[in-house]
């Protein structure tokens, strides 16, 4: 089981008056790969910086290994970190930069050219030792700054949106590549992106963050599935984010219909959010759904079709493999899997591309059959 490495206590950052952090608390564990993910300007990068040392937080403090650092020099610390500008020195050939740092520690030739060759393996570059920094492609380059970075084993690597000037192909590449990267070294990896993919493809575990605070920590498959919040639910993947009741446990009311689902332990008849995911909803046809609705926008995405689907003026989309025209008229049936209710917040009603509120909902009456009800 990992330990706990990196440890934020009530960590907080103002700039010119600014909160930029507020009150943020987070356990880093040695050895895994872990993402702070958000949009601009919600305090990740801040807080990259602050555990590089490269910033001194307002208040709160740093603990590496039981150790408060907030006074730590950045060159003191175990810490190296990898900027989206990898700033090669060009002059220098790839052996020569991944060296430079080992030769200002002056190691002696053996061990500089032992862990140089151990780290060009690492970073699949054997046999690029003597190329011109300048004549690699972005990616190669990128590997070279992350070899540089990791020769003189660090604990921990920083990586700030380090794929950001790729283009899509090799970022995706690079996506696998810093992964195996990671469990090679088996050290941690701290990583900042605002790229919900590439959160999900490579972290164990993701922060989700909004306004300096931390809005979810968990697995991709928790963050995904299991969404805390409205916000959480939206920038994570695409969302159907529904107004609801909760009945009673496991029973919830969307647009005058009770459904089953998964959920307990809130108030009988409290207001709540409900995300559904496009991937989720069956289409059947328009007699046999508990939702009739007109298809109104079909795109092709290659593996599957996203579906733009106006029930009555509230638009869904909808992900699905069978093409379904412009213009269609198509039923849909929700499985309690895959309804997911969320407890209110800040964020309700501020959400969801295709989910804003349509007051033509609250004339709905209930099913009269009782077709959308389970005991």
């Amino acid at each position: 089981m990992s330990e706990s490495l990196i440890r934020l206590t009530e960590l907080s950052m103002l700039f010119d008056g600014e909160t930029v952090l507020d009150g943020l608390n987070l356990t880093i564990n040695d050895s895994e790969f872990l993402t702070l993910l958000g949009p601009s300007g919600c305090g990740k990068t801040t807080t990259l910086r602050i555990i590089g040392g490269f910033l001194s937080p307002t208040s709160g403090d740093v603990f590496f290994n039981g150790r408060r650092i907030n006074d730590v020099p950045p060159y003191k610390r175990q810490i190296n970190t990898v900027f989206q500008k990898y700033a090669l020195f060009p002059h220098l050939d790839v052996y020569e930069n991944v060296a430079f740092g080992l030769r200002v520690a002056k190691l002696p030739k053996e061990e500089i050219d032992k862990r140089v060759t151990e780290m060009l393996g690492i970073v699949s570059l054997s046999g690029f030792e003597h190329r011109a920094v300048t004549s690699l492609s972005g990616g190669q380059q990128q590997r070279v700054a992350i070899a540089r970075a990791l020769v003189n084993h660090p604990k921990v690597l920083l990586l700030d949106e380090p794929l950001g000037a790729l283009d899509l192909r090799l970022r995706k590449d690079m996506q696998n590549e810093l992964k195996r990267i990671q469990q090679a070294m088996g050290i941690t990896f701290i990583y900042v992106t605002h790229d919900q993919e590439e959160a999900l493809t490579m972290s164990d575990h993701i922060v989700v963050m909004d306004k300096g605070h931390i809005q979810q920590i968990g697995t991709p498959e928790d963050i995904y599935n299991e969404p805390e919040n409205a916000f959480v639910a939206d920038f994570i993947g695409e969302s159907n984010i529904l107004d609801g009741v909760m009945l009673a446990d496991y029973k919830v009311r969307i647009f005058g219909h009770s459904y089953v689902c998964l959920d307990s332990g809130f108030a009988k008849n409290e207001p709540v959010d409900v995300v559904i995911r496009p991937e989720d909803i069956d289409i059947v046809p328009a007699e046999a759904g508990v939702l009739t609705g007109t298809v109104t926008s079909v795109t092709f995405k290659g593996v599957h079709y996203d579906i733009i689907v106006d029930f009555g003026g509230f638009k869904w989309l909808i992900q699905t493999t069978d093409f379904q025209p412009v213009g269609a008229k198509i039923g849909i049936m929700l499985e309690p899997d895959a309804i997911h209710v969320m407890k209110k917040s800040v964020y309700s009603d501020s959400f969801g591309d295709y989910s804003s509120y349509s007051d033509e909902y609250d004339e709905l009456e209930d099913d009269p059959e009782g077709l959308c009800d389970e005991e």
